[in-house]
């Protein structure tokens, strides 16, 4: 799908998971190998339309996520391009093992799709919210692991793991009406970071929903005269370190933000670079704490931790005026 204004909007207020539907449909159109596999999750991942256009192509495998991954590994064993998906816990943590042997070990080409991840499933609790899922994935071998921004982030995420041929997991954030980063076309490419504003005090180097909040908080600190650099780090796996190492001799600090566990994701991916540096300056981890405690909704959860533009800014304002 064309990455333009009137279809930015319109991902905006659809989300994440019902872009990603529409664009599988698109891409079925020219990838013959295409197949689709969901575990009870059609409509949650907007893919009524694909399966009422490519029925052939589509399997609906029930609520039984790890004979998914089985059934995915064996048609992608005999040249089909396959995408799964289901929400992320599901399709993460219940299927690690065959995600880890057929995946990593064997090496099977598989796209999986993990639905409305990070807490805006929060009034469901942590059974259906996800914030280990990078900690997890990014530590298996052989595994590219992606998380979009926006509806068109997750368009050139859909793209770019088809066309590569290591199998990938790309997280899904948000719920309807997620505000868009992007509103005409860009450049999209698998370990490559895109950097959306210049600033030399502080990069905020942001994943998933965070990139919006990233770009909203690196206003507020501007009316303070402080300049913020915005990273779109949309790849987690690989990771890109240069990006890292010139934003460390570039700027006075370094934040990560992301809307999962502060350990193992994005934030514990960035320090692992800055480690292997002869000098770098200090890291603010901003993220979900190791804990499974506020539920409720979406926004509230949020706010609960400190994962809006406001919040941001102060945070990253206070540690600017400790050095």
């Amino acid at each position: 799908m064309i990455v333009n204004e009137r279809n930015t909007n319109t991902w905006s207020k659809i989300g994440s998971r019902a872009t990603f539907g529409l664009e599988l449909a698109e891409q079925a159109k020219s990838v013959d190998t295409l197949m689709v596999l969901t575990a009870d999750t059609s409509t949650s991942a907007g893919l009524d339309r694909f399966k009422k256009a490519f029925p052939e192509r589509f399997i609906d495998v029930g609520i039984s996520e790890q004979n998914m991954m089985g059934i995915a590994a064996g048609l992608a064993s005999e040249g089909f391009n396959v995408v799964t998906a289901t929400f992320a816990p599901f399709q993460t943590l219940r299927c690690a093992e065959q995600i880890r042997v057929n995946l990593g070990y064997m090496r099977h080409k598989v796209t999986f799709a993990g639905l409305a991840s990070g807490v805006v499933l929060g009034t469901l609790g942590y059974t259906h919210c996800c914030i280990e899922d990078l900690a997890v994935m990014r530590a298996i071998p052989g595994l590219v692991v992606l998380s979009p921004a926006d509806g068109a982030g997750v368009v050139k995420a859909v793209n770019a793991a088809l066309a590569d041929p290591r199998p990938v997991y790309i997280r899904l954030t948000g719920g309807k009406d997620n505000p868009a980063v992007y509103t005409s076309d860009f450049d999209f490419h698998i370990g490559k970071a895109i950097t959306l504003t210049e600033g030399d005090d502080v990069a905020l180097i942001a994943t998933g929903t965070m990139v919006h909040k990233a770009l909203s908080a690196a206003e507020l600190l501007a009316d303070q005269g402080i300049k913020a650099a915005v990273i779109d780090m949309h790849t987690i796996k690989p990771l890109d370190g240069e990006k890292i190492s010139q934003l460390a001799k570039s700027t006075k600090l370094l934040v990560s933000i992301e809307e999962h566990s502060i350990i193992g994701g994005l934030g514990s991916a960035v320090a692992e670079i800055l480690a292997g540096l002869d000098q770098a300056p200090p890291l603010l981890t901003l993220g979900l704490p190791d804990a499974y405690e506020k539920t409720g909704e979406y926004a509230d959860i949020l706010a609960y931790y400190g994962l809006t533009a406001e919040a941001i800014r102060t945070k990253v304002a206070h540690r600017l005026d400790q050095r």
